[in-house]
């Protein structure tokens, strides 16, 4: 056999196997068959998602408009994001069973609608993290700001952390910006973009929806961030989350101790108290050292695990 003959015979059998490549593509590929094309790829995804947007939305009893197609397609964008974080979804669902009672009363306390809760969800998913900017805790305070607004913030004490101060200070913020704004949907979009940047952005762009104003992409995303967790955490298993009542976690039992001394060591102080230094402090994360010294003998309210020995009270203490 020349070598001619060779190379056209091997160039012949490359091209037979290339037509045959290419064609069990083609077979293969669910968009071409004998009968046409079956579906496309968005039909693919959608028939996967586990969860489906609802006809109509509303936010603190204002519409979400959701026949706007950038509205939607927002609010779509956040459901797929929760959706997809399985495990991060998951615990904030358990978790917003055991906070969200005290949260729910401090807001009727103070005529919030009920639905700015899950603002807590959007901040900090329930848990006491520090941004990069240095906003802390559930609320996501930052310090100048919280101690504008009168909190104790120092090495010992820090109630950013404290979960009925600052979640009064939450309140007293939203309500403010809704006297400006007349929406609590502005108004929780202020607590994310700050007063002025907001309504820089309404006077330039001449709007005062939320759904209207062009924002940054953190403020624009916030509000169907939070509109998101409303519907996963309200109906878990209408997007995708099988989780029973048990799974959710309890709310927290104690009982509360008043306190206007030093206290030298936490440690004596919670087994005084039948209970641990580890829970105490899980119970009171705004205590922020090892002791408290108090000086100017401040009354603090401290929290006690409900499993603690309340037959202790009124003896001596040591600690």
């Amino acid at each position: 056999m020349t070598k001619p003959y060779r190379r056209t015979l091997l160039a012949s059998v490359i091209l037979i196997s290339a037509v045959i490549f290419m064609f069990s593509i083609l077979i293969g590929n669910k968009g071409f068959s004998a009968a046409g094309p079956e579906h496309n790829l968005s039909d693919t995804v959608s028939s996967n998602m586990p969860y489906k947007l609802p006809g109509k939305m509303t936010f603190a009893g204002e519409e979400v408009p959701l026949h706007n197609f950038d509205t939607w397609e927002s609010l779509d964008r956040e459901l797929l994001t929760s959706a997809f974080r399985h495990s991060s979804t998951i615990l904030i669902v358990k978790k917003a069973n055991r906070y969200f009672p005290v949260i729910e009363e401090i807001l009727a306390e103070n005529n919030i609608p009920d639905d700015l809760k899950y603002m807590v969800a959007a901040e900090s998913e329930f848990s006491n993290v520090i941004s990069p900017a240095g906003a802390t805790g559930f609320w996501q305070i930052m310090k100048a700001t919280g101690r504008e607004a009168g909190m104790e913030i120092n090495e010992e004490v820090d109630e950013r952390y404290h979960l009925e101060k600052s979640t009064q200070f939450a309140c007293d913020y939203l309500k403010k910006s809704y006297e400006k704004y007349g929406s609590w949907t502005l108004a929780a979009a202020s607590y994310n973009g700050g007063r002025n940047g907001i309504e820089e952005q309404m006077r330039i762009q001449n709007q005062n929806n939320y759904y209207d104003l062009l924002l940054n992409e953190e403020t624009a995303r916030y509000i169907f961030r939070v509109v998101a967790y409303k519907l996963v955490i309200s109906d878990p298993s209408e997007y995708g989350f099988t989780i029973s009542r048990d799974e959710l976690y309890p709310e927290l039992e104690y009982f509360e101790v008043e306190v206007d001394t030093t206290v030298s060591n936490f440690a004596h102080f919670a087994d005084y108290f039948g209970t641990n230094y580890k829970l105490l402090k899980l119970l009171n994360p705004w205590l922020r050292k090892p002791y408290l010294t108090n000086r100017q003998n401040r009354k603090y309210v401290i929290k006690i695990p409900a499993h603690g020995m309340r037959n202790n009270i009124g003896k001596q203490l040591t600690y």
